[in-house]
């Protein structure tokens, strides 16, 4: 009998791949797109054709007819690469999950092939001033005019709205029958009247921007509405899941990457006799932090295989916790890392010292670590809220 292994032939041949294609780029292009304000166009127009953007899209609109499984697998070697792509976790992973699960067949035809090819992106904008991690408080709305949807709102935090050609948008509706608002989505086209951005600055080196937008008395054609209007906490769901699973595949290539430069560095820095890898206060710390990234890598694989298989509730818990469990890996090993290399973790020559602000960005989002021990702790465990 064989060994049985956690990962098919299929797709460790795919992680073998894009490894390959992330080493040709590798943390040099990441750094030089930065200082230049640029962005990884060149990677993302490769990892494209190469038909890695849209795996997991179906294949009679272009894609590869995977899943999030094997989206989370390109992510996470790129990342280890030190070249990730962060619109890889908004563009296909969220917008075309979305419009491929609940969109409608001009949708689908519209998005889906531009999306998988690489040559449309779409951001996704959720996020609020006054909403933080709340999703019930916000205050974007939706009124019908007519044949007509007018929007009302800010959104904060939004990424890369700059390169996509459009924002799916999420906003609350009026339910007839009861009055209360409910959570519904929508395209919104880059250049909609109305639809503002402005840059927020960052302490974050990243090629993609973050953006304030406001709209006002954005109109928009009626099929715009992505899926059914009485379903939109289903549909809402359908995205957050996959974004929670792809933070974690960003995460751990981060942390992946910071923790093969470590080693690299403790197996040939000599200050006594032997290399600094060898003595178990520098060994130790790393062995420790490579375990937590293999933890996570299983609970990212578990969410991803239940949403795939169509186990939205299992997935909601298992996606939660992978997103936590790599964001503390990635911290982890990201510290650690900089602090093996002593002063030379804070060079720019390693490349190390920015990937401590970048490596919190998977604590605080989509999700703050807090409200996700709030979900464990409610759903999970069935302890009371104290809110």
């Amino acid at each position: 009998m064989g060994t049985p292994t956690i990962e098919s032939e299929e797709h460790r041949a795919l992680r073998k791949a894009v490894a390959a294609l992330g080493s040709r780029y590798g943390r040099e292009y990441f750094a030089r797109v930065v200082a230049e304000g640029a962005h990884t166009d060149d990677l993302w127009s490769e990892a494209a054709r190469l038909g890695y953007l849209g795996v997991n899209l179906p294949e009679e609109h272009g894609g590869g007819g995977g899943g999030i499984v094997e989206l989370s697998i390109v992510l996470e070697e790129l990342g280890a690469a030190g070249c990730p792509l962060l619109m890889m976790v908004v563009s296909p992973a969220i917008c075309g999950t979305v419009i491929a699960r609940f969109g409608t067949e001009e949708q689908k035809r519209t998005w889906l092939p531009g999306l998988a090819d690489g040559s449309r992106k779409m951001a996704f904008g959720i996020t609020e001033p006054d909403a933080g991690s709340n999703s019930h408080r916000i205050t974007t709305t939706a009124r019908k005019d007519g044949e007509e949807w007018v929007l009302n709102g800010r959104k904060v935090f939004i990424s890369g709205v700059d390169i996509a050609d459009a924002t799916l948008i999420v906003g609350r509706t009026e339910d007839a029958r009861t009055g209360r608002l409910k959570p519904c989505l929508f395209i919104v086209p880059r250049d909609t009247p109305g639809f503002g951005r402005s840059p927020i600055a960052m302490e974050l080196s990243a090629p993609e921007k973050q953006f304030e937008l406001t709209l006002d008395d954005v109109r928009l054609p009626a099929d715009a509405l992505v899926g059914d209007e009485d379903a939109g906490l289903l549909q809402l769901f359908a995205g957050l899941n996959p974004e929670r699973i792809m933070t974690a595949a960003f995460a751990l290539g981060m942390g992946r990457y910071a923790l093969g430069r470590a080693v690299d560095y403790a197996g040939t820095r000599q200050v006594w006799k032997e290399p600094i890898g060898a003595h178990q206060a520098v060994a130790h710390p790393l062995a420790q932090a490579h375990i937590e990234l293999e933890l996570a890598r299983l609970m990212m694989q578990k969410a991803a295989h239940l949403y795939d298989a169509g186990d939205d509730l299992a997935a909601g818990e298992a996606a939660n916790m992978a997103k936590y469990a790599a964001a503390e890996a990635a911290v982890h090993a990201v510290d650690q890392a900089v602090h093996t290399l002593g002063g030379n973790g804070l060079t720019q020559e390693y490349g190390l010292g920015s990937m401590i602000t970048a490596a919190r960005v998977a604590r605080i989002a989509p999700v703050s670590r807090e409200m996700i021990l709030n979900f464990v702790s409610h759903q999970s465990l069935g302890l009371p809220k104290s809110y």
